[in-house]
């Protein structure tokens, strides 16, 4: 998938930086976009590319700054960083001793410890990108069911069958409970860490209720709000905050919490088939994660994102605050005839949208009461990136 659009976003930043860290979930294309950039052009000299993850290329690395040193004139591609997290000071004295832009791409899964010792170590020599799933801005239309099935890891939504897709995910979901958490975060029981998880996919799209949560687990608060931080670090779980602007009306302020990856959600609960998972109670709630994490995708840079709720039941399901677009009020649902309800309306009257939206499975654009419009998630991502 080496036409995503991350991948243009990737070399402009290699072109304004010395140093770019690609980071973000297990088997989201981060290598497959490496290897595209590596492909070069004709008229620059060809990346070095180092698996961190074979011993060969460590090896090559034994002594760091007289190797790398060696190829000053050309981009170095090291995947796996957070395998040898020490490389980070030498890339550093290299950076500040030769050029400026383009030297260094710097891949890796998403986690604290990393993203503090990249800012630390690289601190403003360094531009990092988060790179998601698919998003439904790069599929087409027809793809749609299948794709919330799958979700956007690319091996998944690939898979010649819903069945291979499943284990494909459920693998996902074993590495980081058996050998990534506990190799890049605390360490935390896999079992425990597991049902804390597959909680959070029942509960997807919902207020975050922290001491139920703790109950069931048999944890304190402080312990599942540990949980939830290490999720969100390592960019499988979306923490979406409420509306917290000034108003006379009585907010909720919990966050709203969803995994991020349908597909990982849906394996959470062994949902394998399209008609197992229309007929299953989470069915609007998944969908309303996946519309919120697909435009968040889509939108540009220095979006602002959050959703608006009150305690007697007015409620926007997503606010977004674009640049040089103003501010959007979207509703999500899965009926196939929208309906906007009271509540939407009276919630408007606070947040004052310059544009308002309901998303919706079909595939016709129109205009509904108080100057909503009725909008595909498809189209609507496209306004969000025109």
């Amino acid at each position: 998938m080496t036409d995503r659009k991350q991948l243009s976003r990737l070399r402009a930043a290699l072109a304004e930086a010395p140093a770019v860290a690609l980071l973000g979930p297990r088997q989201v294309g981060k290598t497959t976009l490496a290897l595209a950039v590596a492909e070069g052009s004709d008229d620059q000299p060809a990346p070095l590319y180092l698996d961190l993850a074979m011993p060969a290329d460590r090896a090559k690395l034994a002594e760091p700054e007289r190797y790398l040193s060696t190829f000053e004139d050309r981009l170095v591609i090291l995947d796996g960083i957070e395998r040898v997290p020490e490389l980070l000071q030498t890339i550093c004295g290299l950076i500040d001793s030769g050029r400026n832009t383009g030297r260094f791409l710097l891949i890796g899964l998403a986690s604290p410890a990393l993203m503090q010792q990249t800012r630390e170590s690289l601190d403003a020599r360094i531009r990092v990108l988060e790179l998601a799933p698919v998003s439904a801005a790069e599929i087409a239309a027809s793809e749609l069911d299948n794709w919330w099935l799958r979700g956007g890891l690319p091996e998944s939504l690939l898979a010649p069958s819903d069945a291979l897709s499943l284990r494909v995910r459920t693998d996902v979901i074993r590495n980081y409970l058996e050998r990534d958490i506990p190799q890049l975060g605390p360490r935390i029981a896999a079992e425990t860490l597991r049902r804390f998880w597959t909680m959070l996919a029942h509960r997807q799209a919902s207020l975050l209720n922290q001491a139920e949560v703790a109950r069931a687990l048999g944890v304190d608060g402080k312990t599942v709000a540990a949980y939830l931080d290490l999720m969100v670090d390592l960019l499988l779980v979306r923490r979406l905050p409420p509306w917290n602007r000034q108003t006379a009306k009585r907010l909720v302020k919990s966050p709203k919490v969803s995994i991020r990856d349908s597909g990982l959600m849906h394996a959470l609960l062994g949902i394998e088939t399209l008609d197992a998972l229309l007929g299953h109670p989470i069915a609007g709630s998944s969908w309303e994660g996946m519309v919120i994490e697909s435009l968040l995708a889509a939108a540009p840079e220095g979006t602002e994102a959050c959703f608006y709720r009150t305690a007697v039941g007015a409620e926007i399901d997503l606010v977004l605050s674009i640049p040089g677009k103003g501010r959007w009020a979207i509703e999500i649902t899965r009926r196939l005839t929208p309906k906007l309800e009271r509540g939407f309306h009276h919630a408007c009257e606070d947040v004052q949208p310059d544009a308002g939206f309901i998303v919706y499975p079909g595939a016709e654009r129109y205009s509904m009461t108080g100057g909503v419009e009725a909008v595909s998630l498809v189209e609507l991502c496209k306004m969000l990136g025109a």
